[in-house]
């Protein structure tokens, strides 16, 4: 697997800047508007960096510890960019005992990125999930919406080329 972190540079635009201060604006007086506020970044950049949460940090006066704290709590925040092709492969029970932890691992090493990451040139990310409800055609993953079940080892490379 995987363990080497890949460093994407931050590519915000003024335009989605101006979007995020906007929603700040607009959110940042109501009680309990944090959680909002990160989702509204989120949807603006696809993703929360730290460039984002210290923009929402400043324009809300809640410390960035805080708000570091808030977006790693919750499993909807992520703090790293989701590639053109978002890769989940399933680890849950019915998917493990059919090997999708090999086969998880399998991905990792060709894409080499681990959960979570995206390749250098924003094309693929990997993550792990517990189950995608598809148990009778484990082992599964999904590209985007697309479902790939009863899989083998070998088919890793195939599928991976048609993106």
């Amino acid at each position: 697997m995987a363990n080497k972190k890949t460093n994407i540079p931050f590519g915000g635009t003024a335009e989605q800047e101006a979007a995020l201060r906007a929603a700040i604006d607009e959110l940042k007086c109501e009680k309990g508007s944090l959680i909002a506020i990160l989702q509204r970044a989120q949807d603006i950049y696809g993703y929360l960096p730290i460039e984002v949460q210290t923009i929402i940090a400043e324009g809300t006066g809640v410390p960035l510890e805080e708000i570091y704290g808030v977006a790693t709590f919750y499993a909807q925040f992520s703090l790293n960019p989701k590639g053109q092709y978002k890769i989940s492969c399933c680890l849950g029970t019915a998917c493990y005992v059919k090997g999708a932890g090999d086969f998880y691992d399998k991905i990792s090493d060709e894409l080499g990125i681990g959960s979570g990451e995206c390749t250098p040139d924003g094309k693929f990310s990997l993550e792990a999930c517990r189950c995608i409800g598809a148990c009778g055609l484990a082992p599964v993953l999904t590209v985007n919406e697309d479902v790939y079940g009863r899989l083998a080892q070998d088919e890793v490379s195939r599928i991976l080329e048609k993106y």
